[in-house]
């Protein structure tokens, strides 16, 4: 069993630039005193990351009628949820809620749509939205629109986009029970394509949905072996009418918090961001963010209540951080 000294010398190693093998993040994750793989997150996270902290929203941009069946989510048509149902918005609105983010100092803002992939007339109305916002707004751009194809990411990296958002979800060992109808490797290859159009990498999943401790170091190794630069991690949040609802058992809180950790420790360099299911941690929200920790989704997430932007900037400039735009 990896003891306190061990860890402590393992986080020097990492600060030049080690990266820990899956033994070592199983024995890290398993150790005794979990306050020590807290600190050790932590000081990774301000060695390569300081103390800044970025926060990025989104926008439900076309919701409902998906028809993939992935088990957690209440926008695939295969489960029987009240999800509101709509088509892509008007560019009108998208370019308001992005100006509202900006004012509130948010870096990135990102289209979200439900479904498989889009249209290809679905893809030229996203671009003339991103332009639209271009023109009235100084934000990041980001993008999270399914199994695109090479050619229409490269169409959206044209039109301003700089990162693509592609969940893995979980670990590929665990995906398949969850999700029939497309699989890890067909992400993988929507990643590598919006690599190769020059797009960063933002790619996380939800934690709870059943997978074992294993299985979520193996989730963590993947995105490493991807380069993600932004890794969001969501609480499940088991909805009504989804096959995990009520099929789940909650993460207890020192589990939640060695998940934060230990993607820090895997993923030194990347953002690791809070996203949905942050209710869960609420009483321990303080405790939370020294694990690793460096950005956060923020504002109404895609179909459950997210967070107040004030209220989040005047807590993390209580814990010191300062908010970065770039």
């Amino acid at each position: 069993m990896m003891t306190s000294q061990d860890a402590l010398a393992l986080k020097e190693r990492i600060l030049n630039g080690y990266q820990i093998t899956k033994d070592e993040a199983l024995e890290l994750v398993r150790i005794e005193d979990k306050e020590v793989l807290y600190q050790m997150a932590d000081d990774i996270r301000r060695h390569f990351l300081k103390n800044d902290f970025e926060m990025c929203s989104i926008i439900n941009a076309r919701s409902g009628k998906c028809s993939e069946d992935c088990k957690w989510c209440s926008q695939s048509a295969h489960h029987n949820t009240n999800v509101e149902v709509y088509p892509l918005i008007a560019s009108p609105v998208a370019v308001a809620m992005a100006r509202d983010n900006a004012k509130q100092g948010v870096a990135k803002f990102s289209l979200v749509t439900s479904g498989r992939t889009l249209s290809q007339t679905d893809v030229d109305k996203s671009c003339g939205i991103y332009n639209d916002i271009r023109k009235e707004v100084d934000i990041h751009l980001c993008a999270s629109m399914g199994l695109l194809t090479k050619a229409q990411l490269q169409q959206l990296a044209d039109a301003g986009v700089e990162h693509y958002h592609c969940n893995l979800e979980t670990a590929p060992s665990f995906f398949p029970t969850l999700c029939t109808t497309h699989t890890t490797e067909e992400k993988l290859q929507t990643i590598q394509w919006a690599k190769e159009a020059g797009l960063g990498i933002c790619s996380g999943g939800i934690i709870g949905m059943g997978e074992s401790e294993e299985q979520r170091v193996e989730f963590a190794l993947t995105l490493r072996e991807i380069d993600a630069q932004s890794i969001p991690i969501n609480i499940l949040n088991p909805i009504e009418g989804t096959p995990l609802a009520g099929k789940t058992q909650k993460l207890t809180e020192e589990e939640i918090l060695t998940t934060f950790a230990i993607f820090r420790v895997i993923n030194p360099k990347a953002k690791i961001r809070f996203a949905a299911g942050r209710q869960e941690i609420a009483h321990v929200m303080d405790k939370a963010l020294r694990c690793g920790m460096s950005a956060a989704l923020v504002g109404d997430l895609l179909t459950t209540l997210g967070s107040s932007v004030a209220e989040d900037v005047e807590m993390l400039e209580k814990n010191g951080y300062k908010i970065v735009r770039s």
